[in-house]
């Protein structure tokens, strides 16, 4: 009798909205899921199974009967006195040794006992290996996101040496076209976009930066450990790099609403929960924004241990620090002596009205910040300041609050600019009479000259904690108990003299004895190989999630994952070069009945590329592609429909080779996101996504078959294949053919082709063919 499995979904589906964590909604003071005396437990199977109606619970109306097997479940979960055993993810792994097989030589390595043994036991063999041609092509589209081109298949192909397949899995993952493919997964759970979301949408011009750092991590290989403390706590390592503030962009990527009218704090405390949860997604793979509003109904999560995470992050601010790109650093230096005395020479003319002026509008805008609704013009200043400021964050208002003596010279600076553009609104006549206004497009015009920096979004620490509260049903209007941060019971303690930090919880989420973190990032790599975790669920390792379809591996493969430094590079490469991975992903009837979802990886699974890579795929092959690696994201041809659909955005097309970029760096407006990558399932921007659906629809077809940039690549291809082909028809439907699904087309494939060629006599329209076929949109 398992309670995770058998009792509590019976509970919570019958007995949490009367008797559950919820106090409001709670009758007779009865809690079922905590711990209850065997007297009530006696009185539960009474009632459960009574026909008096005002007896019976549920009661009628309030929720179905239990079934004949939910009550036999619970009277033998008593007769075995009520264990509550703790579910398999929270128990830390321990590596298993590899199970024996009888086929002791089809394993390759570590991995594949694990899957053997299963399959061994169901009675199922493995499948064959692929060949060559779909072997490579597998392994460039699941390491690189893009396709082998036909001289690499053919090299490979005639590769005799035993360590061919290494040596290419090994240049795969040396490339930084890597770091391109595994970045957007990371991404999709990062939630990122190139805006605010909400109605205005408006744009965040340096989001790239944080999208830089993830492709460049992975490239690096940079320890999963590290890449996790930098993402979460980067600005409070000791002496903290640049880039490292810069992985804190992981937090800046939630929605920001820009609208008049919007309330500050509420939309605040909104992003603090999106980070709490997400962070909860991300890295301990559990749902645990259920516990916002209420202790969570099926998992070992209460409102408050949700708050004590909340309160890591409640103390973080909003900043944009300057990061300059190669090349900016020296002019700015140059010219920064000379900004600096024009700067002062044209404040100090302006002193000290100017700076008694600006002490009152600081005081001024604090009390309408705090008490608004006594002036409209005051509380649109703050409006202003909140929601303008630095591309939409808020900063501004961070910087208002703090004492005039914490301010950096920086942030004193960009307040008195603020200020001088700003203060006219409640300051008309003082404005005007020392010529103020005047002196604010001077110093814009001074400004402009400098050359610029380039900047980055990321997280800084508050001087003093703000003090969080819980939020009674999860109004942040209701303050509860105060509470301090603090990580779940239920996990291993968070040891830290003192009140933890950031870093604290960041350097706990990777720490030897956490059960999950390992778990979590293992499955991910590979669910993104065969198409579905070990855990199908791969966003939740609870009560509700799915159980591992090879438990002994999930945990060997994390115990592996950290006694080996962490190395993303290293388990992509123990995955793909097991024999488990490299099968055939031919469907063979006689285990279908025995294995029909494949969970038991009899064969591999055929896979529709993610929504950035059909596009990619097909740039590639025709040529176009345009293989540049990093920068600020890019625009390609969008449908006029589309973008009328935003609220005053504008979607100015890119030109030149940036019109052929990777889909990676494609800009992302989360109200009217690409349409291209909407069809074919991209991740929504707005939420963490831990996986990508995969469907088949219309649209899918419509969209190989008419879209620009598909009719672009399509004749592209048929130019190619002319010019680097001048043997015939037959000849360049051939090489037409192995340039787009990297193999030769069988006897018939040809026939249909040269046929459909006779007919049309149009090369384009024969591309067009290749690319529309569900093999060049498949991974086989």
């Amino acid at each position: 009798m398992d309670y995770d499995r058998d009792i509590r979904p019976v509970l919570a589906s019958h007995c949490y909205a009367c008797h559950g964590p919820d106090p409001e909604k709670r009758k007779g003071k009865l809690r079922l899921d905590r711990p209850v005396g065997s007297p009530t437990l006696v009185e539960i199977i009474r009632r459960v199974t009574s026909r008096d109606d005002d007896d019976r619970m549920p009661p009628p109306g309030k929720g179905r009967p239990l079934s004949p097997d939910q009550v036999a479940y619970l009277r033998r979960w008593i007769d075995e006195g009520t264990p509550r055993e703790r579910h398999w993810s929270l128990i830390p792994p321990r590596r298993p040794p590899p199970p024996s097989v009888v086929n002791s030589a089809w394993p390759r390595n570590g991995v594949d006992p694990f899957i053997l043994s299963r399959l061994e036991r169901q009675g199922i063999r493995p499948s064959p290996e692929a060949d060559r041609a779909t072997l490579l092509r597998r392994l460039s589209l699941d390491l690189l996101g893009l396709p082998p081109s036909p001289g690499e298949v053919a090299d490979f192909t005639l590769d005799g040496r035993p360590d061919a397949y290494e040596r290419r899995v090994d240049r795969f993952l040396a490339s930084p076209h890597f770091g391109e493919r595994i970045g957007r997964t990371w991404l999709d759970l990062a939630r990122y976009a190139d805006s605010d979301g909400y109605e205005t949408d408006q744009a965040r011009p340096y989001a790239w930066r944080y999208r830089q750092w993830v492709i460049d991590s992975f490239n690096r290989d940079l320890p999963f450990d590290q890449f996790t403390i930098e993402q979460v706590a980067g600005d409070l390592l000791p002496g903290a790099t640049v880039e490292q503030k810069i992985a804190t962009g992981f937090h800046r990527n939630t929605l920001s609403n820009r609208e008049g009218g919007a309330d500050l704090e509420e939309y605040r405390v909104e992003q603090v929960v999106d980070r709490v949860s997400t962070l909860g997604t991300t890295w301990l793979g559990l749902t645990v924004g259920c516990a916002r509003c209420h202790d969570h109904k099926f998992d070992p999560i209460s409102q408050e241990e949700f708050f004590r995470l909340f309160a890591f992050l409640n103390s973080a601010e909003e900043v944009n620090i300057e990061a300059p790109l190669a090349g900016e650093l020296g002019s700015h230096l140059e010219a920064r002596p000379a900004f600096e005395k024009t700067r002062q020479d044209l404040l100090g003319a302006a002193e000290p009205e100017l700076s008694r002026l600006q002490a009152r509008w600081e005081e001024g805008m604090r009390d309408a910040f705090r008490n608004p609704g006594r002036d409209a013009r005051w509380d649109r200043s703050v409006e202003l300041l909140g929601l303008i400021w630095r591309g939409g964050q808020l900063e501004g208002l961070s910087i208002l609050l703090r004492d005039a003596g914490r301010r950096t010279p920086r942030e004193t600076d960009r307040l008195r600019d603020y200020f001088l553009k700003q203060g006219s609104f409640v300051y008309p006549r003082e404005f005007k009479e020392h010529r103020l206004s005047e002196l604010s497009s001077k110093l814009e015009k001074l400004a402009a000259s400098l050359p610029k920096l380039s900047e980055a979004p990321v997280l800084a620490e508050r001087p003093e904690p703000r003090p969080t509260t819980l939020h009674l049903r999860g109004d942040f209007r209701r303050a509860g108990a105060e509470v301090g941060p603090g990580t779940p019971a239920v996990l291993p303690p968070l040891e830290v003299k003192g009140r933890p930090s950031r870093l604290d919880l960041a350097r706990w989420l990777v720490s030897p004895r956490h059960p999950l973190t390992a778990r979590v990032a293992v499955n991910r790599v590979w669910q993104e190989l065969f198409g579905r975790g070990l855990v199908a669920t791969s966003d939740d390792f609870g009560v509700r999630g799915d159980s591992p379809s090879h438990p002994e591996l999930l945990d060997w493969l994390a115990a592996e994952f950290q006694s080996q430094g962490w190395g993303v590079k290293r388990l992509y490469r123990l995955i793909v070069t097991s024999a488990t991975y490299r099968q055939s992903s031919r469907a063979r009837p006689e285990t279908a009945a025995r294995d029909p979802d494949n969970r038991l990886l009899g064969r591999q699974n055929r896979l529709r590329l993610h929504a950035e890579n059909v596009r990619d795929a097909a740039l590639a092959v025709s040529g176009l592609l345009h293989p540049a690696v990093g920068g600020p994201s890019v625009r390609p041809p969008q449908a006029a429909s589309v973008v009328a659909e935003g609220h005053e955005n504008t979607w100015v097309e890119s030109r030149g080779p940036d019109r052929y970029r990777r889909g990676t760096y494609t800009w992302i407006q989360r109200t009217t996101p690409f349409a291209q990558s909407v069809t074919f399932d991209g991740a929504d921007p707005s939420r963490c996504t831990s996986r990508r659906e995969r469907t088949n629809g219309a649209l899918q077809a419509l969209t190989l078959l008419n879209d620009p940039v598909f009719f672009e690549a399509s004749r592209a291809l048929a130019e190619r294949t002319l010019r680097e082909e001048r043997d015939g028809p037959l000849e360049r439907i051939r090489h037409a053919f192995r340039s787009a699904l990297a193999r030769d087309p069988t006897e018939r494939e040809m026939e249909v082709l040269l046929r459909y060629w006779e007919r049309r006599g149009d090369w384009v329209e024969l591309a067009s063919v290749l690319l529309n076929l569900d093999e060049f949109i498949t991974r086989e």
